[in-house]
């Protein structure tokens, strides 16, 4: 479990729209870092009971699931990405300030972390490695725990970024208005890189 806690660590370290969003939550005001962090931890849990519940077998079988996923989770993450680029001092996604709750910064996280194709597929790869077929847990149920210490260590590390964001730019509107633009970008390359991924998967005759 340690083996996977540090290579699962490495990966929540590594900058992405999920670092954009909790970023994005600690420039709005620190009462919604919680809430999307915990949307975040939720997305990547969610994720982790795809895996168990043998997403994987059905995308082997139905190559065309994965490509719905990634089309759907690109999709989303460039619409969020427009709307911080557009409106960097405004609530997320354009939110007004009477729809701008809690409730909504969570869900939008669990969107974010749960819909993330290159998340789904990390697990994917990743957590099979892991698992002891002569352990006395299920599979699925050593999924599901190692799973859990992930979105553990995503809450952490992303509840740092988001404090540390809104402390240190929360005080200066110009770089809070200039990191919010550079996240807002950084999920629409996202969402590109994921289109064109498809488009050349597409594109490309199977041999």
């Amino acid at each position: 479990m340690a083996a996977f806690w540090a290579v699962s660590l490495l990966l929540v370290v590594t900058p992405g729209a999920d670092w954009a969003y909790a970023i994005s939550a600690g420039l709005r005001g620190r009462s919604k870092v919680a809430p999307a962090v915990l949307g975040l931890a939720l997305g990547a849990m969610l994720a982790t009971l795809a895996v168990a519940a043998g997403v994987g077998a059905l995308v082997a079988k139905h190559p065309l699931v994965l490509t719905a996923i990634t089309v759907l989770g690109a999709a989303y993450l460039l619409w969020l990405g427009v709307a911080m680029w557009r409106s960097p001092g405004a609530a997320h996604a354009g939110q007004t300030q009477m729809h701008d709750t809690s409730w909504h910064w969570l869900a939008k996280g669990t969107c974010v972390s749960g819909l993330n194709p290159k998340q789904l597929l990390l697990l994917l790869a990743l957590l099979p490695q892991f698992v002891q077929q002569t352990a006395q847990w299920p599979v699925a149920l050593q999924i599901v725990v190692l799973g859990g210490l992930h979105a553990a260590s995503c809450a952490v590390v992303y509840m740092g970024v988001g404090l540390g964001s809104q402390r240190v730019l929360g005080a200066r509107p110009a770089a809070a208005q200039w990191v919010s633009r550079v996240s807002g970008g950084l999920m629409v390359g996202i969402a590109a890189m994921l289109m064109a991924e498809q488009l050349w998967l597409g594109a490309t005759p199977a041999l």
